[in-house]
């Protein structure tokens, strides 16, 4: 099913209500264009897109514990009925029991990161480069706040498409594993701005998270070619002075993949073929994904909370499976 208004309620409904996963990024099931599954007598949703063979589900079941199995069985049958095989990105650990009893192949795909703000603070040596390239970034004129998309959304369009031409001609948007803004879900999320006079040098989006870890989730980045080093440390800087104020207790910088791959847990006979892969993507794979880069941004906010993310095959690790993931998110 389609994501109707109706059915987007319904859905928000279940990450509010099913948070036993504690999925940082759950929010992203309510991205345009995914589409839904119910199954009689089981409340809960499967949220997935399809790629060639492939239902690419994300994230486990949102349902209540005793029932996440039964629902990921009755997704499994609904994929068999149309030939198609499932993949699922982005499930959690919690979710992993389900999944190999199901007889899926779980493997570590990367991890998400969080900071308990209620034990954060920029004071000390450790944070004095970070401090000292936000002063720059000020000091160049630049003003951030929070803003309603609103009053922004045209110019947030027009650096979306300035940041876009920076990565290569026939480079597309990516979709599903990242979030989105403008939808009917908007009013939900948070967006934080930096400018110099009139003109938009950044921005991020903040979506919520539920569940045991509750807090916002930074999602969206955005800068202009010619922003000022700092301008997204300065707009995250002024979020989490905000979140502080209003004791929120965690922010979530999500999911980054081919990372943390040698400390968390592992779950049943893993496939290591695929294991030695996302290790390989993690040292050579930056056409790929720029994970590297990503971590490093995160790791400037000393993240105290690092959960693994997992992916899970139902008919054994393989390349093509992977590749259903990537074209699910635009990415190929």
């Amino acid at each position: 099913m389609n994501g109707s208004p109706s059915e987007s309620n319904i859905v928000l409904a279940a990450l509010q209500d099913y948070t036993e996963s504690d999925n940082p990024s759950a929010f992203l099931a309510l991205n345009s264009g995914n589409r839904y599954f119910h199954a009689e007598g089981i409340p809960g949703v499967i949220v997935y897109r399809e790629a060639g063979r492939y239902l690419v589900q994300f994230a486990g079941p949102f349902a209540a514990p005793g029932d996440r199995g039964k629902l990921l069985n009755a997704f499994v049958a609904f994929a068999a009925e149309r030939d198609r095989e499932v993949v699922a990105v982005q499930i959690q650990a919690a979710d992993a029991p389900d999944y190999l009893a199901g007889g899926f192949t779980v493997n570590q795909m990367g991890a998400s990161f969080a900071v308990d703000l209620t034990r954060f603070s920029l004071r000390g040596t450790a944070f004095m480069q970070l401090r000292n390239k936000i002063s720059r970034a000020h000091r160049t004129g630049l003003v951030v706040r929070e803003a309603p998309l609103e009053d922004w959304y045209e110019r947030v369009q027009a650096l979306d498409a300035a940041w876009l031409g920076t990565k290569g001609d026939g480079a597309k948007p990516l979709e599903f594993l990242v979030g989105q803004y403008g939808d009917r879900h908007q009013s939900l999320r948070r967006l934080f701005v930096a400018a110099i006079g009139d003109r938009l040098m950044g921005y991020i989006t903040y979506s919520p998270v539920y569940g045991r870890h509750q807090g916002w989730l930074h999602d969206l980045t955005r800068r202009q070619p010619d922003a000022p080093p700092g301008t997204m440390e300065a707009i995250n800087r002024a979020a989490i002075d905000t979140f502080i104020a209003e004791g929120v207790h965690w922010l979530h910088f999500g999911f980054t993949p081919f990372t943390e791959l040698e400390r968390l847990p592992r779950f049943g006979d893993y496939s290591r073929a695929f294991h030695q892969f996302m290790r390989y993507l993690w040292q050579h794979g930056e056409a790929v994904y720029p994970a590297q880069t990503q971590l490093a941004y995160k790791q400037k906010w000393a993240p105290s909370h690092i959960t693994g993310e997992y992916i899970g095959f139902q008919h054994g690790a393989s390349i093509p499976a992977l590749v259903a993931i990537f074209r699910a998110c635009n990415a190929v």
